[in-house]
């Protein structure tokens, strides 16, 4: 019987947001040879100053390269380690005639598809030479060149359209348990849901049950094996105006939930249901911190917009203070409650800033959300879970389809890649919120533009 021909390994050309992105990249290519464009290096020099994780990512980076010593990264590659390929720097001569020619002008994007194209001509059919970028545009010029090109998949997850929703409707279900949810102590055995549900019974998952008769809101508990009715919770002034509101509401008040994400469009009232629901169980808490990724629109930096640094960020803040505005209306400014608000403000009990800034800080008996969490990779995601300590609960809000990252989509960004690996988890509860209530014209434009 004759051995399988083995197919050589591949040679993967690394782009620079492929590094700023995940600094652990390299990594991930398993037997097959990974190549860094030596403008690479030169770009990633320009983001080792900083304290967002673009810039944490970069100096991560230049560690590890540092680590794999000897000329040799210089001249065919060193070995990455046991079963695993060579790393090499391409040193590139400028750009080639065919780039000149096509491009024109000398950027590091063409420098970096100058190397590619030399490497796919030095291995044409003899090895599969491959670009990877997260820049679509760069994408499309390398197949244009007829080199193949892909995008980081690693943290990418399979399907959007089959993301976890955290909720589920049972028709049809049995109206004695219904009944019995509505008496004390508002909660049964979980044993009937389960045969109806079976493989789908996660803890911490939302239920609407219902009959022709009777219908209740309803949770299964964090080890299986109750059914616990959702009473509509008022927090902090704020009611719930639909099923899954209220279930947000529960799942942020839930102190044995220590991680919590809410997605849906904008007027669903992701924001202003974390922030009432960090003020409702502020008792719990040393402090309460609300964040949001800096992300401008258009792409550009916020070096472009005029005055100081307070300046330029408040536009990007403004949204948060709106919603806490919102909560304290609900009170007269005589109210303790309207005023506990000023207070907490003033005594820093409250903070509301930049995510690069609360980033660093200890994360010790903190209710924490991030807003805008659709605008985070994969890996801010988990380096600000990892940093949760004794008592912290953290709460991350997001429209998955609204994302303003230029390297990121549905499938690859922070949020999506976070619900789908912590489903399941007992210390975990997410919710879909799919009805706009902000008002009618805010819905009708949400579903029609």
């Amino acid at each position: 019987m004759t051995k399988p021909v083995k197919k050589p390994h591949k040679i993967f050309i690394l782009d620079t947001n492929v590094i700023l992105h995940d600094a652990s990249c390299i990594n991930q290519f398993k037997e097959n040879d990974v190549v860094i464009p030596l403008t690479v290096l030169e770009e990633l020099d320009h983001f080792k100053r900083g304290s967002q994780v673009i810039n944490l990512n970069a100096r991560e980076f230049a560690r590890t390269l540092d680590s794999i010593t000897g000329e040799d990264i210089f001249n065919g590659g060193v070995s990455m380690g046991k079963g695993r390929g060579q790393l090499g720097i391409a040193i590139s001569r400028g750009l080639s005639k065919e780039i000149k020619e096509i491009f024109k002008e000398d950027t590091p994007d063409h420098r970096i598809l100058s190397v590619a194209l030399e490497w796919h001509k030095r291995y044409e059919n003899k090895r599969a030479v491959i670009l990877v970028t997260k820049d679509v545009n760069l994408r499309m010029k390398a197949k244009a060149l007829g080199i193949p090109a892909q995008d980081y998949t690693t943290d990418r997850i399979s399907s959007i359209e089959e993301l976890y929703s955290g909720k589920k409707v049972v028709e049809d279900f049995d109206d004695e348990v219904i009944v019995k949810l509505f008496q004390p102590p508002y909660r049964v055995p979980a044993e009937p849901l389960l045969k109806i549900i079976n493989n789908e019974a996660l803890p911490n998952k939302f239920y609407i049950l219902r009959n022709q008769s009777r219908s209740v809101l309803a949770e299964l508990d964090q080890n299986k094996e109750f059914i616990k009715k959702i009473d509509k919770n008022v927090v902090y002034g704020i009611t719930p105006r639909n099923a899954e509101q209220t279930f947000a509401v529960s799942a942020l008040t839930n102190n044995d939930i220590k991680l919590v994400s809410m997605t849906g469009k904008a007027g669903t009232g992701k924001t202003l249901l974390a922030l009432a629901g960090a003020l409702h169980v502020r008792k719990q808490y040393r402090q309460i911190y609300i964040a949001r990724p800096i992300v401008p629109l258009s792409n550009k930096d916020i070096g472009y917009l005029p005055g100081d640094v307070e300046s330029k960020l408040a536009p990007y803040m403004q949204p948060l203070w709106d919603n806490l505005k919102v909560i304290q209306d609900q009170f007269p400014e005589t109210d303790k409650h309207y005023q506990l608000i000023d207070n907490m403000l003033k005594d820093e009990k409250l903070v509301i800033e930049p995510l690069t800034y609360i980033r660093g800080r200890s994360l010790q008996r903190i209710f924490f959300i991030v807003d805008e969490a659709q605008n985070l990779t994969p890996h801010e995601i988990k380096t600000i879970i990892t940093r949760a300590g004794e008592g912290a609960k953290i709460v991350f809000t997001g429209d998955i389809f609204q994302i303003d990252h230029p390297y990121l989509d549905g499938q690859s960004n922070g949020l999506s890649f976070l619900i789908d690996k912590f489903k399941g988890q007992r210390l975990y509860a997410h919710i879909n919120l799919e009805k706009g209530e902000r008002s009618e014209l805010a819905e009708l434009a949400s579903n029609l533009l």
